[in-house]
């Protein structure tokens, strides 16, 4: 295990009920996510990447196993203790955002400091400075619902930082956007982690995106295998080929199908 690991998982699994049937979410794994780096959690849809990203970010007890959070067992924590955690350490951006329509994009970034007993004026000031961190102090006084996806996706990532937490989570943060917009996103995660020395777990099935990653973590119908060093450029060059095959042979395919 690498010795600036933030997270550490041992035989970790998780399964869970599902109409009284026992189902395997993920299978027991050893892995790491180093500190200050991009780690991308990638896979198909159901194989099992929002059971991981559940674990990690203190949501679902593990079933056998454990994970720890700079040498401390997450779950050993009290409900009040995970919550600080979560609310603390993580900084979380979705691939849909769930705004207070009738607030603005400064209120509505700034409310997490609210209810963490900040005062409104110091949630003002960090919330402008964390939109200035991701060019978007002009919109401060917009509301989020009238912005295009992309600018949406910038104003969530501020209030993502606006505790200045050492994790960010984004958890397909491009799904919904076009690919320049996408591509804007991913440029802006690499930023905080290259400036700010934040730790970025990015969960995508896009596998464009893969090279920009320090570690990456596969996970297929439940199995979790780690891609660390010198095996990125390789895996990541034979997926997007596999990919690239893939298209090339539905395209090919489609072209003497009968009209």
């Amino acid at each position: 295990m690498s010795s600036n690991a933030l997270f550490t998982a041992n035989n970790l699994g998780l399964e869970y009920d599902v109409a009284g049937k026992m189902v395997r979410g993920i299978l027991p794994c050893d892995i790491i996510i180093p500190e200050s780096k991009i780690t991308i959690i990638f896979g198909a849809s159901g194989s099992g990447k929002s059971s991981l990203l559940n674990v990690i970010s203190g949501l679902q007890r593990p079933t056998e196993g454990s994970i720890s959070f700079r040498n401390e067992d997450l779950y050993k924590k009290t409900k009040n203790e995970l919550a600080y955690f979560r609310a603390h350490d993580l900084g979380i951006v979705y691939q849909t955002n769930y705004w207070v329509k009738s607030l603005s994009v400064l209120d509505n970034i700034s409310m997490p400091l609210y209810f963490q007993g900040e005062t409104k004026s110091s949630a003002y000031k960090k919330g402008k400075e964390a939109l200035d961190r991701v060019d978007m102090g002009e919109f401060a006084n917009k509301y989020p619902i009238l912005l295009s996806g992309g600018e949406q996706q910038r104003v969530a990532m501020a209030r993502a930082i606006i505790s200045d937490p050492a994790v960010i989570i984004a958890d397909e943060p491009t799904g919904s956007l076009d690919s320049k917009n996408g591509d804007k996103i991913i440029e802006l995660l690499q930023k905080l982690q290259r400036e700010s020395q934040k730790t970025i777990i990015l969960v995508t099935h896009n596998m464009e995106y893969l090279h920009v990653a320090n570690h990456l973590i596969e996970v297929q119908d439940g199995k979790v295998t780690q891609i660390e060093g010198a095996r990125i450029s390789a895996t990541v060059k034979t997926m997007l080929k596999e990919t690239q095959d893939r298209i090339n042979s539905l395209m090919e395919g489609g072209q003497h199908e009968p009209a």
